[in-house]
């Protein structure tokens, strides 16, 4: 990557309510500056803000790292969400369309996996919980998974 880099790469805590604004804000900074189309954008961040919400509600706070990667002539904005809260007991329940155990925007984990290219998650009830999502800018969708 060159000097735009510095201004993508970074640690965000996810403390408070306020800190969710920060991580919407860098996302869509940060995806602007890879070349991020407008609609690409704004499913990065809505799929950003969903997990942010989700590590500070049910994690009881953690923080996001964001870093750009690259795949040949791609570009992408990788963000690895971390929590050490009481963990998913649950991980296929949680991920199944419809789930929600709280007041988020209603997407679910799940929903936040359909808005990004890449999804996993690692979650050890009593240890916490680590999701890592990757976009990449002008690539189409992966197919939809059937489940």
């Amino acid at each position: 990557m060159t000097g735009t880099a510095a201004g993508i790469e970074a640690r965000l805590p996810i403390r408070t309510e306020r800190d969710l604004v920060w991580v919407r804000q860098h996302v869509r900074q940060a995806a602007a500056a890879l070349g991020f189309s407008l609609v690409e954008q704004t499913k990065l961040v809505t799929a950003a803000s969903e997990l942010a919400r989700n590590t500070l509600v049910y994690g009881g706070g953690g923080e996001v790292d964001a870093s750009p990667v690259t795949d040949g002539h791609h570009r992408g904005l990788r963000l690895v969400f971390s929590d050490d809260g009481p963990g998913i007991a649950d991980l296929e329940q949680a991920l199944s369309d419809g789930y929600t155990s709280g007041d988020g925007l209603g997407l679910g984990l799940g929903g936040a996996r359909r808005l990004v290219h890449d999804f996993a998650i690692d979650s050890t009830p009593g240890v916490g919980t680590t999701v890592t999502v990757t976009s990449w800018a002008a690539r189409p969708p992966r197919p939809r998974e059937e489940f």
